[in-house]
């Protein structure tokens, strides 16, 4: 029995992909820039506070170590 390139799993799939994309709703340009300037702005906030608490637990770490070395 001779399967046709119709009944091929591969093309059905990506026939059936390019119908779904048909249906996406894009965001428009300034929707994107938007969204995109709250995650770089969150990410540049939540990289800020780690930093401090890195720089609060190193200084307190050196401060418990220098009392324990001049005991």
């Amino acid at each position: 029995m001779a399967r046709t390139l119709s009944d091929n799993r591969v093309v059905r799939y990506l026939k059936e992909v390019r119908a779904e994309m048909g249906k996406v709703t894009w965001a428009s340009r300034e929707e994107v820039i938007r969204l995109s300037s709250i995650v770089v702005a969150v990410l540049a906030a939540s990289s800020l506070f780690m930093a401090l608490v890195d720089y609060a637990f190193s200084w307190l770490m050196r401060a418990i170590i220098n009392l324990g070395s001049s005991l």
